[in-house]
């Protein structure tokens, strides 16, 4: 697809640098972006609705929602699927669903191929020459070189220092000229002598002098616009049909993480209203993006980067407005809502934020639902709501059997079943005024949010498991110097914003700007999180699962990033007294096998009740749980009890 933006439209002026791209003879800005529809053949028999996903880092994310197969050629191209089992069995495609993908970051790699990127053109001086600036990378790689975001604005190596560390609290070392160069073009870098590798999971910083910014906001206009032609437009400027004219009623937004950060920019900066002034999206499923935007609207901005406790931490992530509700930031002295710019024309769209608790633990959640000095309760809006799903990992379900770079298993609590569900209750919600399950999150009012527990109380060990590390390790999130008049003007001068001296601590550390105050969900004796929509694994639990984690090795006690923790009872209590365990074993919780059966049920009902489970879900949810109990060592059945009983509020 072939696009241009008006800079001088009120609605775009908001993009960054958007005055300093070159126009075409209409005074317009042009871009490309690649796009994927898969559609009802007949659109006469579909649901007249689309499920819009901004992929992820160019690779479509819908599957896990969709119960179809995750990974792989049939992720990116679902089209391509076939067998009826899938498709029958699937989530979206029964329901009559139109599914449509479309790039929004710039310069992904080629308009070819399935993944989703887009083209923005560079930037200039009012004079037409080149822009320059400060700008950083943080890398962590294997590889023997490292593609910068921009090029050099030259190879002079005066105008740049790379520096290199192991720990993120370790004063990082500046690695000698020498040691390092650009390759011929100065877009990448490379250690010296040739084909020399950068240490795996090490950190290494480059700070130079960087040339030709694109204004990375276009990506928000380019999804606003490209929506609402599909919604609203017979043919295109050149007469190519719309494929979907005169069909959609309906547009919810389906994400995994970053795009997630992206919309909630998106609607900040206004462009949930399109240029005839009506909404673009009706709903948002927003899984895993929680109170962060992705800030691709500055200058020098990366779209790929996330901040977690040990990688990224000094981009410009958490920004304030965090919550949806309109509040005052002391901090910055504005006051500001992620809705409020909607709120004020009815463009606003209906929302529902669903996130695991690692968000609390490197995202700094708790900033969606308490002022930013942490010392009230937020009030939801009125037209979004937030689930916390307690004990999760960021993103999918991990491997109980494998550690990764983490000190203990993969946490394998798994969201699409609750997903699902809030798919509907968002439907019902935009479609029959039907209001969703309240929300769910820790509150400062009834004590299940409260500030990092010390550590020292439990002897650096996680509920007292003396195998299990824990150091109260979390990010902070800081109000940034990029420079006096960046918050005016999102150019820095600063890049990145560290300031002289700085002793290289980064948690609680006010040399980096003011903090925002926030905090993690309370825990019970097992060690599995109190508040928030609690799956049956918390409720008839066999281990204890968090949503942060800790890396092994050499970097051990640094942050795992997205990972959390799976930590499995002992079978009996022998074994857990042999490990001074003192968590009950699964032997001492379940006498009989009725008894984990009846919490396995009773779970399952609740969440039905409640509407965080669909009953299409159950019979494999509670097969699955009840299989497990066995495993770990709950008693066998006897005589003719039946295995795996019925829901009862899906009778």
């Amino acid at each position: 697809a072939h696009g241009e933006i008006d800079p001088k439209d009120p609605l775009n002026a908001v993009i960054t640098d958007i005055e300093l791209a070159p126009v075409n003879g209409r005074g317009n800005v042009e871009y490309q972006h690649n796009f994927y529809i898969l559609k009802p053949l007949d659109l006469g028999k579909g649901a007249h609705k689309v499920m819009y996903e901004p992929p992820n880092r160019g690779g479509k994310t819908f599957a896990t929602l969709n119960r179809s197969p995750a990974g792989g050629a049939l992720t990116n191209d679902p089209g391509a699927i076939t067998d009826p089992n899938i498709l029958d069995n699937s989530f979206l495609w029964p329901r009559g669903y139109t599914m449509v993908f479309s790039g929004w970051e710039n310069d992904l790699g080629p308009l070819t191929g399935l993944t989703a990127t887009a083209h923005f053109p560079i930037a200039k001086n009012t004079d037409g020459s080149t822009i320059t600036g400060p700008a950083y990378e943080y890398i962590v790689t294997s590889g023997t070189s490292f593609t910068l975001t921009y090029p050099a604005a030259s190879l002079n190596k005066a105008d740049a220092v790379l520096t290199h560390r192991v720990h993120l609290d370790d004063i990082a070392s500046v690695v000698p000229e020498s040691a390092w160069d650009y390759n011929a073009d100065g877009t990448a870098i490379h250690l010296n002598p040739a084909n020399t590798r950068f240490i795996a999971n090490d950190i290494y910083e480059f700070s130079y002098k960087a040339k030709d910014p694109t204004p990375n906001g276009m990506g928000m206009a380019v999804v606003r616009d490209f929506n609402s032609f599909l919604r609203h437009a017979a043919v295109d400027d050149v007469g190519t049909a719309n494929p979907l004219a005169g069909d959609i009623t309906r547009i919810y937004t389906e994400i995994s993480s970053q795009p997630g950060r992206f919309l909630n920019d998106f609607v900040h900066l206004g462009f949930n209203e399109d240029e005839g002034h009506r909404k673009v999206f009706d709903g948002m499923m927003q899984w895993v993006a929680a109170a962060d935007g992705l800030n691709m609207n500055y200058r020098w901005s990366d779209t790929s980067r996330t901040n977690r406790n040990r990688q990224d931490l000094l981009y410009l992530e958490g920004l304030f407005p965090f919550a949806n509700v309109t509040t005052f930031d002391p901090i910055s002295g504005e006051t500001d809502g992620r809705n409020k710019k909607c709120a004020a024309n009815d463009t606003c769209p209906l929302k529902m934020e669903f996130y695991s608790s690692n968000e609390y633990w490197v995202k700094a959640a708790s900033l969606f639902h308490t002022d930013t000095k942490g010392t009230v309760d937020l009030p939801d809006d009125a037209y979004s709501r937030l689930y916390l799903l307690s004990s999760k990992q960021h993103g999918g379900a991990g491997n109980p059997a494998s550690f990764g770079n983490c000190q203990q298993r993969l946490n394998p609590l798994d969201s699409a079943q609750v997903q699902r569900a809030l798919w509907i209750a968002l439907d019902d919600w935009s479609t029959k005024g039907i209001e969703p399950p309240p929300s769910q999150v820790p509150r400062l009012a009834d004590g299940t949010l409260v500030p990092v527990p010390d550590p020292a109380l439990t002897g650096g060990h996680y509920v007292g498991i003396p195998f299990v590390t824990y150091t109260g390790l979390k990010t902070t999130r800081y109000r940034f110097n990029y420079g006096p008049d960046f918050y005016s003007t999102y150019v820095p001068t600063i890049n990145p914003p560290i300031p002289a001296g700085f002793n290289g601590v980064y948690e609680d550390n006010p040399q980096l700007g003011p903090i925002y105050t926030s905090y993690v969900p309370k825990w019970d004796s097992d060690g599995n999180e109190i508040a928030g929509i609690r799956l049956p694994e918390l409720e008839a639990p066999l281990a204890t699962y968090t949503g942060w984690a800790l890396r092994s090795g050499t970097w051990a006690n640094d942050g795992c990033e997205g990972s959390g923790q799976y930590i499995p009872f002992a079978k009996t209590k022998d074994e857990r007294e042999a490990t001074g365990d003192p968590r009950p074993s699964v032997a001492e919780r379940y006498k009989a096998f009725g008894q984990y059966r009846s919490g396995v049920v009773n779970a399952v009902d609740e969440l039905v009740k409640n509407r965080f489970f669909l009953c299409e879900d159950t019979s494999a949810a509670v097969k699955r749980l009840i299989d497990a109990g066995l495993v770990a060592g709950v008693p066998a059945p006897k005589g003719t009890e039946p295995m795996y009983p019925a829901i009862p509020h899906c009778n």
